[in-house]
């Protein structure tokens, strides 16, 4: 019950465990068409979504490096391990770096993001560079504000961060008009790590044609060039695509807005439970992410508790980060994940707190809140 990897259904893991085949060859080339098609599908944009044998953090950096020149002008949104992640990339590159940062567990603020681009008289500012669902604090950004900010700029572009979003929340890339999406294939996808997706804009692909940042291996050029040929222009994680074909044809059947109530379903159950046992949520009440939630229990030290449920239950909580480890907790409630997890897991969480003495209220309280809420739903 991690943010990543999550998961991965049966059927993956079989696709998976296929003999590979030639990367060159006409079979792949069809998996390849089929993929990019049901990428387009899932990321709601006309445009090319292009794999890449990597992290995600390698889809957010061929974002920032294929779209910006040397020494231009950029906007980052900073609350948390991974805004300051983009950050580093951003200063690695000799980018000029303006960071609008909010406390961890705090939204980005929309206003100060806004004054910044209106106060740009000169168009200095390049690109926003913001992350979605900040994974580390359970935090989710609004983008679509952001995105209109942007747009009303008319010279920036939007680099998004949807590693632990896409597949979890509603990221309706062409209908927002955001210009650089980048995700992971460990989260929403419900597969092993090891592939990232980038999509981007006309805008973007614009902006491509004058950016002078280094770039070999992450330059998408090379990648849309292949993709028009259904192929990739250096070897892929064949086995991968397999697993990537599997996973989108079980998302395709599910259908975007019921994998989108899921997960908002599962939070609220989540949050519900939280609640009810009596322990405090870190993210800002009514800015909880769909794809996790962090918990900052008082008078306990979360450590101490993941270690107990994964001693007890073999269930693995994600801990925190940075200054945050042994002060809060993480559950991922996002992909392969279903009611029963939901339940198992806060069950889980409460037998745990019982045995330590640390369960503030009635035992039992956090499933009953989620069982009714879950119940609400059928």
């Amino acid at each position: 019950m991690i943010p990543g990897p999550t998961p991965v259904p049966e059927s993956v893991l079989h696709a998976l465990g296929k003999h590979p085949i030639g990367h060159r060859s006409a079979e792949f080339q069809s998996i390849v068409r089929t993929t990019t098609e049901h990428l387009q599908w899932l990321h709601q944009t006309k445009n090319e979504v292009l794999a890449i044998t990597g992290s995600g953090t390698a889809a957010m950096e061929a974002g920032i490096i294929n779209t910006l020149s040397k020494g231009e002008k950029v906007l980052c949104g900073e609350n948390g391990k991974f805004g300051e992640r983009w950050v580093k990339v951003a200063k690695a590159y000799g980018l000029d770096v303006e960071v609008v940062k909010s406390e961890w567990g705090q939204p980005l603020d929309i206003e100060a993001i806004g004054n910044a681009l209106e106060t740009d008289k000169e168009k200095k500012i390049k690109a926003v560079i913001v992350t979605h669902s900040e994974t580390s604090t359970g935090v989710i950004n609004d983008l679509e504000s952001i995105t209109k900010h942007v747009k009303r700029h008319e010279k920036a572009l939007t680099i998004a961060d949807c590693v632990t979003s896409l597949g979890a929340c509603d990221v309706p890339m062409d209908k927002w008009g955001i210009d650089v999406v980048a995700s992971g294939s460990q989260k929403g996808y419900m597969m092993p790590p090891g592939l990232s997706f980038v999509a981007m804009s006309d805008k973007a692909w614009a902006a491509n044609q004058d950016s002078d940042l280094p770039k070999f291996y992450l330059d998408l050029k090379q990648y849309r060039k292949a993709s028009s040929k259904n192929s990739n222009p250096f070897t892929p994680a064949v086995n991968l695509y397999f697993a990537l074909e599997s996973s989108l044809q079980i998302m395709k059947k599910e259908g975007l807005p019921q994998i989108f109530a899921r997960h908002s379903l599962h939070r609220d159950a989540v949050v519900a439970a939280m609640k009810a046992i009596g322990l405090n949520l870190f993210a800002a009440d009514g800015h909880g992410s769909p794809a996790i939630t962090a918990i900052a229990p008082q008078n306990l030290d979360a450590e101490d508790l993941r270690k107990s449920v994964k001693e007890r239950f073999d269930i693995l909580l994600a801990g925190g980060q940075d200054h945050l480890k042994g002060k809060v907790f993480r559950i991922g409630h996002l992909g392969y994940v279903c009611d029963r997890d939901m339940l198992t897991v806060i069950a889980a969480i409460e037998a745990t707190l019982e045995s330590m003495g640390k369960h503030p209220t009635t035992i039992g309280a956090g499933v009953s809140a989620a069982t009714k809420l879950l119940n609400q739903a059928q």
